[in-house]
């Protein structure tokens, strides 16, 4: 895994061939308890990297989408699953439980449910109100740069507009697809 802003925050990635950009995966690594946004499947390196770092106890998913290696790694390690609210009665995957708008699931994690994504309710997650984390409503086709989810996935644009208003403007922007925005990101989320 790479390290990334913050001590305490390490991602990694897949090359998505039919998009041309990464998918990517978090872990934050915390007294409490280390949490995984979106996780893709490890390498044995990387699965002991993380082991080292006390493993995994809460697996967060922003959308059905994102499912991704969730099951697997919660084995792995005994962690709990949660996803959004607005996806329960169809999710993909069975969760510990469900986040929604206003949640704080740990401390220094708040929830923002989005929508007009190609899911209901998408999450996004801010981080100790410095480091805004997407899953596919904003990404990063090109670095230093934000965008939407494109059309036909696209659900409402106005309703996503209306969403991305309400959150907060973090300086860092850790997106589930694409290149990472380390700087600025309180004025590209204005741009966008």
């Amino acid at each position: 895994m790479k390290q990334l802003h913050r001590d305490d925050l390490f991602g990694w990635s897949v090359f998505q061939d039919s998009l041309d950009l990464d998918f990517n995966s978090l872990a934050w690594v915390r007294a409490g308890g280390n949490v995984l946004i979106d996780p893709l499947p490890l390498r044995e390196h990387d699965l002991e990297h993380l082991r080292a770092l006390g493993g995994a106890k809460f697996i967060f998913l922003t959308n059905s989408m994102h499912v991704r290696d969730a099951q697997h790694l919660a084995q792995v390690f005994g962690a709990q699953v949660f996803g959004p609210l607005a996806e329960k009665d169809t999710f993909p995957l069975r969760c510990d439980g469900w986040l929604t708008d206003g949640d704080e699931p740990v401390p220094g994690l708040r929830v923002f449910s989005l929508d007009g994504s190609k899911t209901p309710g998408e999450l996004a997650f801010v981080l100790e109100s410095t480091t805004l984390i997407s899953g596919d409503l904003i990404r990063a086709h090109r670095p230093g740069t934000l965008h939407l989810l494109p059309p036909p996935k696209l659900k409402d644009r106005a309703a996503a507009m209306k969403s991305i208003a309400r959150l907060p403007r973090c300086e860092v922007v850790l997106v589930g697809d694409g290149w990472h925005l380390f700087h600025d990101g309180a004025k590209k989320l204005d741009a966008l």
